[in-house]
């Protein structure tokens, strides 16, 4: 991304942006219809399908080019850019503002006595968290301060054996609550409980035998190429603050909200091709926060149906773009802390069957993939209606809970301009 000078290649930019996406593209679709002999008048369906970075990528299109896709399936898309990567750098600077580094293990057993906690919130006890708005509403991670944890030694780090401390539950609580500023103003918001802590991992030092600081490579090489522009990642964190973070959102979100901020919220030319889109985020996702695809979600609706009602505006927009937050999933992938939870696994038949067929997905098809209800089929609901399990964990419905959703909306009063 930068030249010898230190300067940005833009070139290199815009084509990372969106540029090359659009371009193959076009090349994929002419070259399929040269090899199948399709004249222009010939209906081609085309669509995409990614995750995170992927998921970026996809709707850098969708935003841009209304024609290019019939459909397109994205997942906990890594949007919103500046906010994004610098969030990755929010949990080793709680770390270090509260001079506290704990080990993983504390960490991992915070995660499991909060899935514990929340698991018959959503009416079915699987060890699968499918609310963790509730759990965000009603639990307090406090109560697991002095339970102990005790982990075997790894290559590289000793056993860990401990109680959680009131430091380590400080850190965890900082983390979840989201940055904020020293005035107390929201910047941004974080993942959700029952989300792995990756981004506060910690390093063990054999001289020491202390754990310390470890930066988080994502945040550490947006800061040094995009922000800095004076290396290739960041060695130290001195001198950085809640408000330091604040400004490199901020400043990115100026920079590049042209290019890689993709959050552009007016979808009108894509809707008036007929296009459709299938959006999904895992409720566990310990690097791109769950509240970053309903936020960009809502900003959609609000946008677009500014004259409507919420539910009207939320069932207009359900038509043809639609979103699932998966229990228990984390990183666009299945969850080892929570086995039992699903996966959308047939979401490009799903959305074929959507666009040539008109089969509006109310609910989205999810495989269990691992533990002891691996194979079994579960449906996922469409925001903002939210999973509830009936008679004894045997009847999911999708209901609407007022209180849940407005746990989602988030004020980010530390920023001067819009955040979509």
């Amino acid at each position: 991304m930068l030249l010898a000078n230190g300067t940005l290649n833009y070139e290199t930019l815009y084509m990372f942006a969106y540029k090359a996406h659009r371009e193959l593209s076009l090349l994929g679709k002419a070259l399929t219809r040269n090899v199948y002999g399709m004249s222009d008048s010939d209906k081609l369906y085309a669509y995409y399908q990614g995750c995170s970075e992927g998921g970026r990528e996809g709707w850098s299109q969708v935003q841009r080019f209304g024609d290019e896709w019939d459909g397109a399936i994205i997942g906990a898309p890594a949007f919103r850019w500046s906010f994004q990567q610098t969030q990755h750098l929010y949990s080793n600077i709680v770390e270090k503002t509260l001079d506290y580094y704990p080990p993983p293990c504390e960490l991992d057993k915070i995660v499991n006595e909060t899935i514990a906690a929340c698991d018959a919130m959503d009416g079915k006890v699987d060890w699968v968290v499918a609310r963790t708005d509730l759990c965000l509403l009603d639990f307090d991670i406090s109560t697991i301060e002095g339970k102990p944890y005790s982990c075997a030694a790894s290559r590289g780090t000793p056993a860990q054996n401990g109680t959680v401390s009131a430091k380590g539950i400080e850190v965890a609580k900082t983390i979840i609550n989201g940055l904020h500023d020293s005035q107390g103003r929201r910047v941004y918001f974080s993942y959700q409980p029952t989300a792995a802590f990756d981004d506060a991992e910690t390093q063990y030092n054999s001289t020491t035998g202390q754990w310390g600081l470890d930066i988080d490579q994502l945040g550490g090489e947006y800061i040094a190429l995009l922000v800095d522009k004076n290396g290739t990642t960041l060695d130290s964190l001195n001198g950085i603050t809640y408000d330091t973070l604040k400004d490199w959102m901020i400043s990115g979100l100026r920079e590049y909200y042209s290019t890689l901020q993709t959050t552009w919220p007016d979808l009108t030319p894509f809707h008036n091709a007929g296009g459709k889109v299938i959006h999904y985020h895992g409720d566990a996702d310990f690097s791109i926060p769950t509240a970053a695809s309903i936020r960009y979600w809502e900003s959609v609706r609000s946008i677009m149906y500014p004259n409507q009602d919420y539910n009207s505006s939320a069932e207009a927009l359900n038509e043809w773009y639609r979103l699932y937050t998966v229990p228990g999933a984390g990183h666009c992938a299945t969850n080892d802390a929570m086995p039992n939870g699903p996966f959308p696994q047939t979401n490009m038949a799903v959305m074929i069957d959507w666009v040539e067929n008109g089969v509006v997905p109310t609910t989205l098809n999810a495989t269990v993939l691992q533990g002891e209800n691996e194979g079994q089929n579960q449906q996922l609901c469409a925001w903002p209606l939210r999973p509830l399990w009936t008679n004894n964990g045997t009847t999911m419905e999708c209901v609407y809970n007022q209180r849940s959703i407005d746990s989602w909306h988030y004020d980010l009063d530390a920023v001067p301009m819009p955040v979509y």
